[in-house]
């Protein structure tokens, strides 16, 4: 379905599933397909909302770049659910998607009962340059980007191989699933990734360590924050004292993507979570 929010974006949501409700926000490149393993098993228990981002997938780009911010993505997770007329949810977002979903949650932290982030907390440096050199750099990245030929694809078992040479941890059928999900053939016959790639540029105004600090400690309800022990985000151990009641699990044998690195594992610490907030382990 679509869901149009109120800058005029329509973004392409998913429903599956009944019982209370647990909305799911892929990382950046990704789309919803990302989540499909999780859902088939937690929509047995879960009404699963999941969105293709702005600029992600079969969703719209915005017409200003500035709309990727991290705010407008919190919005659109608060759009979603009033147009599924949701008040209330688990919240699960992995990489890009779990600092949207700690953006959310500590921004209405009443509407979330539980909070799953999968190696998506992580604070970078406090330093911060003058702004008229954060706002040339930023329009320097976007004049390259546009410049840049997008990588291309003759099919999707090409774009396949790419993801497995990323992460070696996908077996075909996961590689071959994301590909499907992750590339359009375009009118030259050739498949190109489907997201709009000037969200690689860094927008000269984000948020501070502080105020990511400020709206982590109003997050209320029960956290889990998971990370592989072989991804490339420092260990978050150290970020547990900025929130009221959370939980680190390590994933042994596990990168950036751990949900695909190690889904059995991963599924079943969410089923324990998502349910109870004393039953993560809190380390594998």
């Amino acid at each position: 379905m679509r869901v149009t929010m109120d800058d005029g974006v329509a973004l392409e949501v998913t429903d599956a599933g009944s019982g209370p409700a647990l909305v799911l926000v892929h990382g950046f490149g990704g789309a919803k397909e990302d989540f499909a393993d999780h859902i088939e098993v937690l929509a047995e228990r879960y009404r699963v909302i999941t969105l293709d981002h702005r600029g992600h997938g079969e969703s719209d780009g915005p017409t200003e770049l500035d709309a990727y911010s991290l705010d407008r993505m919190a919005a659109d997770v608060l759009g979603v659910a009033d147009a599924l007329g949701i008040d209330g949810f688990r919240l699960l977002g992995h990489s890009m998607g779990g600092m949207v979903a700690l953006a959310y949650a500590g921004t209405y932290p009443a509407q979330v009962s539980r909070l799953g982030v999968l190696d998506g907390a992580f604070l970078s440096g406090s330093r911060r340059t003058p702004i008229h050199e954060q706002m040339s750099r930023w329009i320097d990245q976007l004049d390259r980007i546009s410049e840049r030929e997008p990588s291309a694809f003759r099919t999707i078992e090409e774009a396949a191989q790419r993801l497995s040479a990323r992460n070696k941890r996908l077996t075909p059928a996961q590689a071959l699933h994301l590909a499907r999900h992750g590339v359009r053939q375009n009118a030259d016959g050739l498949y190109r990734w489907k997201f709009d790639h000037h969200l690689r540029a860094r927008a000269p105004y984000r948020l501070s360590p502080n105020d990511y600090i400020g709206l982590w400690s109003r997050i209320t309800c029960p956290t889990l924050l998971m990370w592989g022990d072989e991804s490339f985000l420092p260990d978050p151990a150290g970020l547990l004292a900025h929130f009221k009641q959370a939980e680190l699990q390590k994933i042994e044998g596990a990168g950036h993507w751990l949900h695909h690195d190690r889904l059995d594992v991963v599924l079943a610490s969410l089923r324990r979570f998502l349910v109870s907030p004393q039953a993560a382990q809190s380390a594998i």
